[in-house]
């Protein structure tokens, strides 16, 4: 029998612990809360088991857990994952919702959230969406991705690093006994074909002749386009631009860290051929957005694919990223620009503490300078 009874417990309201023996312990806490818990000590450590709140949990039931506790210890389990084995645990597919609930608060934009779930439905879950994730094995992972892993190379990586963050909440969670062997199951895949991770882009030297023909007719597409180029700033910063962010008379474009793909706030030096773009903007401002490029759709920004429909509308066979990359290139071979300072311009994180420290002052003088060069350059004149 133990030291404790069921008026005991109900009468109890000092805080502390009382035990009742055999490691259990009543737990009551200063605001009134109470809840049962089970000591346990093996090989010199000392554990601490919830078994429950005490207005669900009677003393009895308390008792009958804080054994169950002790048996498991004593056989050398893990009595948390234990537990969640007799409560029962999530299908893939419920845990990978918990996974991402998680994590969209964390994403940018309701793109990111779209594509984690297309994929799961269409590559994941048809596999192991109704499988306990305590059994899915190695195999398993394996199978779902070997009909893409060559076909659609950066999509299987995308679901097996998706994959294997929602058996990582699982482990995490008590759920698994192990984590998910991700690097053994790619080791039993064929390698994927090398790929090129460098965007198309067009020479420098055709730059200007290109700006002239986008010149020719005027839309918010082709605003935000040669913008893009003048500024040398990514398309997602350039068509979620806002007017708050513009500084007509300063000459600044200042994107927020949130906007970033480094999550650092980031400062353009607008040259002339910029603001320009921007005054048109201005008189072509809708009234109900504060979009400086907005979309066809009302209070949205131009999508993504717009300018790069743009393109291909033009006959060119470049991507609009790799305009940075040109800019880069220009930089590099006709310039005595420094590199750190296109690094610079293009937001480009570093690695190395030294240069790192060294630019902390963002070089945003020099910078200015740089991007006036290249808009006298794309412009058809060559800087002095």
């Amino acid at each position: 029998m133990g030291r404790l009874s069921a008026t005991a417990v109900k009468a109890a309201t000092r805080p502390g612990r009382l035990s009742d023996g055999d490691g259990l312990y009543l737990v009551i806490k200063p605001g009134g809360a109470k809840s049962w818990v089970c000591r346990v000590q093996r090989h010199g450590n000392r554990r601490d088991f919830g078994l429950g709140s005490a207005k669900k949990v009677s003393l009895a039931v308390a008792r009958e857990r804080a054994r169950e506790v002790r048996a498991w210890i004593e056989l050398g389990l893990d009595p948390v994952f234990e537990r969640r084995k007799v409560l029962g645990f999530p299908t893939f597919r419920e845990a990978a919702a918990k996974v991402l609930a998680a994590s969209k608060k964390s994403w940018r934009n309701a793109k990111h959230e779209g594509q984690w779930v297309s994929t799961m439905e269409a590559y994941a879950f048809p596999y192991i969406g109704d499988v306990k994730v305590d059994d899915i094995t190695g195999p398993m992972i394996r199978d779902l991705l070997a009909p893409i892993w060559l076909t659609k190379p950066e999509t299987a990586r995308r679901v097996r690093q998706r994959v294997g963050a929602v058996l990582d909440w699982a482990y995490a969670s008590g759920f698994r006994e192990s984590e998910a062997p991700m690097r053994a199951i790619t080791k039993g895949l064929p390698r994927q074909p090398k790929k090129d991770n460098h965007f198309a882009a067009m020479p420098y030297d055709k730059v200007a002749a290109f700006l002239k023909e986008l010149r020719k007719r005027e839309s918010f597409s082709r605003l935000a386009l040669r913008f893009a180029i003048l500024t040398a700033a990514r398309s997602g910063e350039v068509r979620g631009a806002t007017w708050d962010e513009i500084d007509l008379e300063s000459g600044l474009w200042t994107i927020a860290a949130s906007r970033m793909k480094a999550s650092r706030e980031h400062v353009v030096p607008l040259t002339e051929p910029a603001l320009r773009i921007m005054r048109r903007c201005a008189e072509l401002r809708l009234p109900s957005s504060d979009l400086v490029f907005p979309g066809m759709k009302r209070g949205a920004p131009l999508s993504d694919m717009t300018l790069s429909k743009l393109m291909k509308e033009m006959g060119e066979p470049y991507t609009v990223h790799g305009f940075r990359s040109a800019f880069r290139d220009w930089v590099s071979e006709e310039t005595a620009h420094p590199g750190e300072v296109a690094e610079a311009a293009l937001a480009h994180s570093i690695g190395n503490k030294t240069e790192a420290a060294y630019r902390r002052g963002n070089l945003l003088e020099k910078r200015r300078i740089m991007m006036a060069d290249w808009a006298n350059y794309i412009d058809g004149r060559k800087q002095q």
